[in-house]
């Protein structure tokens, strides 16, 4: 395995910015399955490496995986910042394989997060459902609109005013509750979620199995013992992979 730490010109962004990306060593013909796997609002690109076992765990699936920094951006194009959903839903992946060998195909591509990356990963999965086999959500922040409108956090409530400006979220593409009643689930790929019971975010994990029932949307979710905590992330980080990789289709 490898794990470089790659700074790179973004056009979307207008900035220099990094990613951390873990390669396996090469193995036959075939480029690499890739995961996408997205940060949380207090974290950069390089928190997964860090704080969990993500490149052991990786090494065991032969996986490559694309972990970059988007700041407290909510992965949205901010009202009066930068593009950040174009840079990931755009820019990234073709940067990606411009400078890595990995797979370009649906069947071998993954996307995950935690806290706001959670969120960010089930927005990718929704709004571009032709591009993933498989998405999951650790402890996601997976009601914006909620957090928008009633957050009892004033800071919160600042921060996604700071995002989103005058835009109303609930309803839009931003809101992923809205997303799961207007989407079809025949084409959406296969969800995974897990939240600790002790996590401050519980509620809104909740209120998304339910809407995704409601939708018939197919999801795999677990709630146990943790909280809003790294511990609990690596601890649920190589079930998600498992989850992943060993359904691939052929």
């Amino acid at each position: 395995m490898a794990l470089i730490r790659c700074d790179f010109d973004s056009e979307a962004l207008e900035l220099r910015t990094s990613m951390t990306v873990i390669l396996p060593d090469a193995d036959g013909e075939a480029p690499p399955p890739v995961l996408y796997l997205l940060h949380g609002l207090t974290d950069d690109h390089s928190a997964w490496s860090r704080f969990t076992s993500v490149e052991r765990y990786a090494a065991g699936h032969g996986l490559a995986v694309i972990m970059p920094q988007v700041h407290r951006s909510f992965y949205a194009n901010e009202a009066y910042g930068m593009r950040f959903w174009d840079f990931l839903s755009a820019e990234l992946p073709e940067k990606a394989k411009q400078f890595f060998r990995i797979s370009g195909r649906r069947e071998d591509t993954y996307v995950a997060g935690l806290s706001m990356g959670g969120y960010g990963a089930m927005k990718w999965a929704l709004r571009e459902p032709e591009r993933f086999a498989a998405a999951a959500t650790l402890s996601g922040a997976l009601d914006l609109a909620y957090i928008q409108e009633h957050d009892p956090r004033p800071h919160m409530r600042a921060l996604v005013g700071r995002v989103f400006a005058d835009r109303v979220v609930a309803g839009s593409d931003e809101d992923l509750l809205h997303l799961l009643r207007e989407g079809d689930p025949h084409r959406l790929p296969r969800l995974m979620l897990r939240c600790g019971t002790e996590d401050h975010l519980l509620t809104q994990n909740r209120r998304f199995v339910a809407a995704c029932k409601a939708s018939g949307v197919e999801l795999d979710s677990e709630f146990g013992p943790g909280g809003h905590e790294w511990p609990y992330w690596d601890a649920q980080l190589p079930a998600v992979l498992d989850w992943m990789l060993t359904k691939r289709e052929p």
